[in-house]
């Protein structure tokens, strides 16, 4: 049976299904990575950065929390903000990874599926803060559904695109290819925190996030096109076609077989479960210290600073000392984030919280997804890309609900838990999973 037999017409169109590809060999994708290093570099590149501009402005923890609060008081919708913030983009993966195994070539999905499951979102959202002033409900309501269609498009292309990456550079280039530009993301990120640090003080509501959203989706949209142009060694995908149902069921052998990544997994959930406190970081700020809009903007500059010393330092680290490691050192920035918004004696403690915030934000960036990718070859890659990051998704969504359990008893208990959680989490990554370099070897 052919392995695309059962795909609808217009996906079959959309992904050239139909169109003569040369596959090559593991040596000839060696070879032709070496030849396109420079080329991919440079537009992965700008892709990469142009993206992260507009994530730091529409920022989960600073940003969009701001904005929910202009047009409810209720946790709820910071509830839910949190949860498919963090969640989101994880959890459809491992629903898309048994089809996009199948492909050889991950491009078209990552550019012309892309478009619609996640680009498209963004270009809409610059007109829904023009709704706030005569329908916040409803401005919120479609705000929450547009997000989450943005990031739960992410998740469905997500694979694809990891996969493209990993065809793209080799394990020991990947780490500094992922720092570096993470770093050049969030330096030109604190000039854009900046500005909207100054729009936010002092272009009035609606239009000061009218501008912001605009910025953000324009910088969206220049990335899906830096997309266009990446060449990636198309090799062969799987060779037959199994049903979403035989699939799963063929996960618990898979998982069994691999003792050190499902150690790995059940680590990497109790640390998305101690994720449970950042979407309420800000907030507490705010009601605990009545900290102005413009401070909030300033700590997403200083969320910057700490991602963009941790995605140069950690790139270079990692693909040096490895990703196991470097993830480490990531979680334990996260304990430390938690346990100053514990001890916060005054807003000037938050300074401190955000930098430790993102820097576990940038070595994550660099460490987490990269990590996976070690654990398998080329073959099996994008289903251990979905089985991780969709049971981190299920982790990171059930987070943000305890939290605001939690935080309804007060915002040190939430802290509390958090700091704990990060700390059981590092102690499992530290002694209970393999280096998988080394393991591998």
């Amino acid at each position: 049976m052919n392995k695309f037999e059962n795909t609808p017409r217009w996906l079959h169109w959309m992904l050239g299904l139909g169109r003569p590809e040369t596959i090559l060999s593991e040596a000839e994708a060696d070879v032709e990575r070496e030849e396109n290093f420079r080329w991919n570099v440079a537009f992965n590149s700008l892709d990469v950065v142009s993206f992260h501009v507009g994530i730091n402005l529409i920022s989960a923890t600073t940003i969009l929390p701001l904005f929910i609060s202009k047009l409810s008081v209720s946790p709820i919708p910071l509830a839910i903000l949190a949860m498919v913030a963090q969640g989101g983009f994880f959890l459809p993966q491992l629903f898309t990874a048994n089809f996009i195994e199948r492909l050889d070539h991950k491009k078209p999905m990552v550019v012309n599926v892309g478009f619609f499951t996640e680009r498209l979102p963004m270009i809409i959202l610059p007109f829904i803060p023009l709704l706030a002033l005569t329908a916040p409900t409803g401005a919120l309501v479609l705000f929450l559904l547009v997000y989450s269609w943005f990031t739960f498009g992410g998740g469905v292309i997500a694979p694809a695109w990891q996969d493209m990456i990993a065809r793209c550079f080799t394990p020991t280039k990947r780490g500094r290819f992922f720092g570096v530009n993470m770093f050049l993301g969030a330096l030109i990120g604190v000039g854009v925190a900046t500005w909207a640090s100054y729009i936010l003080e002092v272009v009035a509501f609606p239009r000061s996030f009218v501008l912001l959203f605009g910025v953000a989706a324009t910088s969206f949209t220049a990335s899906w096109f830096f997309l266009m142009p990446v060449r990636e060694p198309i090799e062969a995908g799987r060779d037959s076609q199994v049903s979403i149902r035989d699939y799963f069921a063929e996960l618990p052998a898979l998982l069994k077989a691999d003792p050190n990544f499902r150690n790995f997994l059940i680590a990497r959930f109790v640390i998305a479960l101690a994720e449970m406190g950042t979407g309420f970081l800000t907030v507490s700020a705010i009601q605990t210290f009545d900290v102005s809009d413009g401070t909030v903007a300033q700590f997403t500059i200083v969320t910057l600073v700490g991602q963009t010393a941790a995605s140069l330092i950690m790139g270079f680290f990692s693909d040096k000392y490895g990703h196991h490691l470097s993830f480490q050192v990531a979680v334990l920035a996260l304990i430390l984030a938690f346990a100053g918004a514990w001890l916060a004696a005054g807003p000037f403690w938050y300074f401190g919280v955000f930098f430790c915030l993102g820097f576990y934000t940038g070595a994550r960036s660099v460490s987490a997804m990269l990590l996976v990718f070690e654990f398998t070859g080329p073959k099996k890659r994008p289903t251990y890309i979905g089985i991780a990051n969709t049971l981190i998704g299920i982790g990171s969504m059930v987070a943000p609900l305890i939290g605001g359990g939690l935080a309804a008893l007060g915002y040190s208990w939430l802290f509390v838990a958090s700091t704990v959680a990060s700390v059981v989490g590092l102690f499992l990554f530290r002694y209970w999973v393999n280096e998988p370099r080394t393991a591998t070897a």
